[in-house]
Parts: C-alpha cells; structure tokens; sequence
C-alpha cells in the first residue's frame, strides 16, 4: 500500500499535516499538524485519506471483529494495495494539484480457504432500532449508526442490529502498526465513525458498510480522493462519485473481494463485499446504490 503526504515544502506551521494487494500501509513520515479544518476563511492551507490519513486501508487481519469486511480481503489469494495520503496544502492556497509525493508499502496475507466467519450471525428477530438521524445539505446529524446501510431481509448482522460506532483504536486495528491513523484522520477534520456487517443466509456472501463523518464537505471529498486500493479502480454502475475495487481469488474454493468508496456530504462511506468464488460486480453496485440513498435521504 502507497500513502501520499504533502511535499515538505509546501507546508507551513499552521498547517494540517496531512486505504487493499492484501497488504499493510506503511506510510511516511508524519506531516505536520492540520490547520483548524472548520476555519473557512483564510485557509490554513490543509495537509490532505481514502489519499485521507494513512488510508491504506488493509481491513488488516488484526482486526478481532469477525465483521470487518475489510477482513475477507485478507481470505482472497490477490494481493491488495491501498492508497492514503493527508490534505494538500498547496491545494487550497493555490488550487495546485495534489502532492506528488509518496512513499509505498506492502504486506502480504496469505489466503485462506471458503469464508467460514468464527461468528455466526443471529438469526433472532431484529428488533426495531431507535437510532435516530437527518441529513439537510449533505450534512448529516444525528447517530451515524442510523445511516449504515439497512440489513436486507435475507440477512443477519453480526453483533448489535444496530451497528457499532468506531474509535480510533477500532480503525487502528486496520492498519500496521507505523502508521498512525488518527494522525491522518485528524488532519481531515475527522468526527467519527461506525461499522456494521451482516450476512445473506445463502451463507456465501458478507457485506460491510463503514462510515466516516468529517467536520466539513470539502474535507470528506479530500479524504475519499486521497483513498485507494491500487490502480485497478472501476466506476459503480449508477452512483456517480464513488470508485470500486475487485480482488479475485487465486481458486474458487477461496474468498473473493469487492470494495467501494464513495462520498456523500460530509461522510465516506465504505462497501467491501466477500464472496466465495469471484465476485460479481452487481453486488456492489446494489450495496452502494442502497448505502447512497440511505445518506442521500436518510
């Protein structure tokens, strides 16, 4: 995985310093501190992750909760790459276009056979949630939890029906030990986070959404420009301003992976789709498109 950061010299003291070939980020130094990312005016000239904080997004094979999408990558025989960088300072003070520099990274996950989850789902009776939330002007209030894409009817959550909200310990766990996600998240104006993955009772695909909410629009946009997993990246058939990423498994027997990235206001939102076999892209078309609309409309 490659991490972008600013060039040195376009950085100044104010400034913000500024995701998968299965492998881990390692990302470069860290950049300087961000520039309070809320001030509109005179812009502090940002840093620029997902290029957004060491977004090498290897949902690595760290992560304890059997319901890390990002997860299943680590099950396919393909290696991933993931991309992140921090905000551009150079961007905002001359609408330059994002820094060059970059330093790369890899990890290698060895694959493992069928996708075999070490929890079940519950297959209980889901209970109607109480979260609430709403969205005005792309800005989304409320529990970030009430946004996450809605479990089908075919389908059992792992955990709470209601999802998880994430610390900065939770998204640590995803990357290798070097890089400092939080750094990186917090020079995007970083607010919070939330998960959940669920399971379609043919018991042969999971689906993850993963939701990351920023202080401002602009900084959500960076983050998710900033984000990546290689160069291989792909539209999503019917949702504009998103990307997609496939990793086929080396043998059927093993898991295959689609991820997805887009943006809505002031989230960034994340769809990783594991299937036994190679994967079918119509499969994250429909995840992404639900995950739109449910921010889009709330």
């Amino acid at each position: 995985m490659s991490v972008s950061e600013p060039t040195p010299g376009q950085e100044s003291a104010a400034e913000p310093a500024d995701r998968p070939a299965v492998t881990e980020p390692n990302p470069v130094a860290p950049a300087q501190a961000p520039a309070d990312p809320e001030q509109p005016a005179e812009p502090a000239e940002p840093t620029g992750p997902p290029a957004a904080g060491r977004r090498g997004l290897p949902r690595a094979a760290g992560v304890a909760l059997a319901v890390a999408g990002l997860l299943a990558v680590t099950a396919t025989s393909a290696a991933v790459t993931v991309a992140v960088g921090k905000p551009d300072p150079a961007k905002r003070v001359a609408a330059a276009p994002a820094a060059t520099a970059s330093a790369s990274a890899s990890a290698s996950a060895s694959p493992s056979p069928s996708p075999t989850p070490s929890s079940t789902p519950s297959a209980a009776p889901r209970p109607s949630s109480t979260l609430q939330g709403s969205v005005s002007g792309g800005k989304h209030s409320g529990d970030l939890r009430y946004f996450l894409l809605p479990v089908p009817d075919n389908a059992d959550p792992y955990g709470s029906p209601d999802g998880a909200m994430l610390s900065t310990d939770d998204l640590q766990a995803q990357y290798k030990d070097s890089v400092d996600i939080k750094e990186v998240l917090d020079s995007w104006g970083f607010k919070d986070a939330a998960g959940r993955t669920y399971r379609l009772r043919d018991g042969k695909t999971e689906v993850r959404s993963e939701l990351k909410r920023f202080g401002r629009a602009d900084r959500a946009q960076g983050f998710a420009d900033h984000s990546g997993y290689g160069d291989n990246s792909f539209d999503i058939d019917g949702v504009s301003n998103a990307k997609g990423y496939i990793f086929k498994p080396k043998e059927q027997a093993y898991t295959g992976a689609l991820i997805g990235i887009g943006v809505v206001g002031d989230v960034v939102y994340e769809i990783t789709v594991e299937v036994q076999g190679d994967p079918d892209k119509a499969l994250l078309f429909d995840a992404m498109k639900r995950e739109r609309d449910r921010l889009t409309n709330g």
